[in-house]
């Protein structure tokens, strides 16, 4: 039980930054990790591993909007707990989406 509260916590800090970051930014991504991974929320049960969830209408209206840059970003940043990066990358297909292929950062290159 007190695990849930931990990720509980941790989920509303990654939200509040990012919608911090958000703020300062011109532009739906921000090109930042946090802004994405908070505009993306809709899409979480979907990129879960192992999910057989496919992804619902409010996921893919949010990919639609953010596009290509923002899922990349989501993908190339650092790990995130309890989300497949695999599964996130077919989100546009599963979306009917037409992005072209994000270019994966190296490992040891991620931040």
């Amino acid at each position: 039980m007190e695990n849930k509260g931990n990720k509980m916590t941790v989920l509303m800090v990654v939200v509040v930054l990012g919608l911090m970051v958000q703020g300062s930014n011109g532009f739906p991504c921000g090109s930042t990790f946090f802004s994405a991974l908070v505009q993306l929320i809709p899409c979480r049960a979907s990129v879960a591993p192992f999910s057989p969830i496919p992804p619902n209408d409010a996921c893919c209206t949010a990919l639609r909007v953010l596009g290509q840059p923002c899922l990349c970003v989501l993908v190339n940043g650092p790990p995130i707990s309890g989300v497949d990066r695999s599964m996130a990358m077919q989100l546009p297909e599963k979306c009917n989406v037409n992005f072209g292929p994000c270019e994966l950062a190296k490992e040891g290159n991620r931040t």
